[in-house]
Order: C-alpha cells, then structure tokens, then sequence
C-alpha cells in the first residue's frame, strides 16, 4: 500500500498554516468607495499599519467599532467587533483596505462602515495566522458570497496567465455583480439570489457540478459563504471530485442570525 504521505509529497500544491504574532492596531477611517449599492470598500490609515501584513488569502483580522477611542488594548478589545479578510495593504506606507458586504442596516459594522465620519476611529487585531498555498495548483474552484469576495480576489490575484478553473460568486442581481479579475482560463459567474436567502443560490449552482466537471490534475477548491454551505462545499469537493480534505478550504464566513459567529481559521 502507498505511503499517503508521499502522495502528498508529489501533488502540485500544499496548504500550509504560519503562525502569526498577534498585535493591536489604532487606525482611522480614511476613504470610503461604494462599489454597489450593498458593498463598500473603506481604506484605514494609521502609523500602527506600518509593518502589517497578511501572507494568507484567507487571513482574518478582527476590526474594533469603539463608541469612543479606547485607552487600552484591554478597552479596544471589549469593544463591538467583527472578522475581515484584508483586501489590500501597504505595511510602508500604513493602509489597509477592506471590504464589506452590507446586509443590513443592524449591527455595527455594517453601519459604521457605511456612515461612519472621514477620521473615526477603528481597531485593528491580527492576523494570528496564515494559510499559505505553496506550489501551483493544476486548476481552481472559487465559490462564495459577497462575504468571500475579498479573499476570492485575493486567491485570483494569485493565478498566472495559465491558470484554468472557475470562479463563482453568489449576489443579489446584476445591480448587484462583483466581478473579480482572473487569467482567461478562468470563468467567473455571477449567480443571483433574488430575495432567497444568502447562499441558497450558490449551493444550487455548486449542486449542478458533476464528477464530469472536475478539472484535471490537482485542483484548489475554496467555498466560503452563509455556515450552510459547508455541506454543500464539502458534497462537491471531497464526493463528487475526490479532492483531499487537505487541499481545499470549505467554511462558513457568517451564520444566519448570529452576529458573534466566527469563522474557523
């Protein structure tokens, strides 16, 4: 019988986790640019993003929401606070760019964001670690809501000119599409909603992939929206096209009705 280790020694790409120093960050809100009507990309500013960084396309910070800004570490982390994938940063200069899907007017992030004065401040904390791919996958899966879109750009953003795969991205209509660049062999899709609850639409279309889909060679799957799609994720990826469990990342970003709810890092 094969060693299962060396199989996994010959495949084209390996997932692997990096540890991170965990660190708190002052910021203020800097610029805000409405890419839809639901989703907003907000640029942070401060001398505490200088040397920030996030190795991992799948990284999570936690962003702090203070009614006034803490004298603490201690006071910052008891503010209101959610999970973001970094979009964008610069660790010389002391941005970072996030984005955020806006489901609602509740809550505090989804406010803030949207409403917040030019100079509020917000804290930053983290990343405490990475997932690194190392190695080219023969071909990609994306698939996500408006919540994955970020690291699904930032994945894309990954890809050579030869990449092949397909990406597909869950939103409410076309008003609504969040196109994401990708190399030419890779297919991005919009699939719409409506007025059906998050992810119901992607996890019919991730439904209609067959074993008959599945790209050649050793293919990256990521499948990341509303908790429910876990099942969905993993039916495609490990059943149907027998990837393995330690190639793929299948998590729910936000569960329905759960505003505290994190996503496994």
């Amino acid at each position: 019988m094969s060693d299962p280790n060396s199989l996994r020694a010959t495949t084209s790409f390996r997932l692997e986790r990096q540890p991170l120093d965990l660190r708190f960050r002052s910021t203020r809100l800097a610029a805000r640019q409405w890419i839809t009507p639901g989703y907003v990309r907000i640029r942070l500013e401060g001398s505490d993003l200088i040397g920030f960084d996030s190795p991992g396309s799948d990284d999570h910070i936690r962003v702090f929401f203070p009614d006034i800004e803490p004298g603490s570490v201690d006071e910052l982390r008891a503010a209101p606070s959610r999970e973001y994938t970094p979009l964008a940063w610069d660790g010389e200069a002391g941005w970072l760019d996030l984005e955020f899907a806006l489901h609602g007017a509740e809550g505090v992030a989804a406010p803030w964001a949207a409403t917040a004065e030019i100079g509020a401040f917000a804290g930053v904390g983290g990343p405490r670690g990475s997932m690194l791919i190392t190695g080219r996958p023969d071909a990609w899966l994306l698939a996500g809501d408006e919540t994955a879109v970020p690291a699904m750009r930032r994945f894309a953003h990954l890809m050579d000119e030869g990449a092949v795969g397909r990406i597909i991205v869950e939103v409410v209509d076309t008003e609504h599409e969040l196109p994401i660049d990708a190399p030419a062999g890779v297919t991005v899709e919009q699939v719409h909603r409506g007025g059906a609850a998050s992810g119901t639409a992607l996890a019919a279309r991730l439904d209609t992939l067959t074993a008959a889909d599945r790209p050649n060679g050793d293919v990256f799957g990521f499948v990341a929206a509303e908790q429910a799609i876990v099942k969905t994720g993993r039916a495609l990826l490990i059943d149907r096209w027998g990837l393995s469990a330690d190639q793929i990342v299948v998590k729910g970003y936000w569960k329905r009705g759960e505003s505290e709810y994190h996503a496994p890092h």
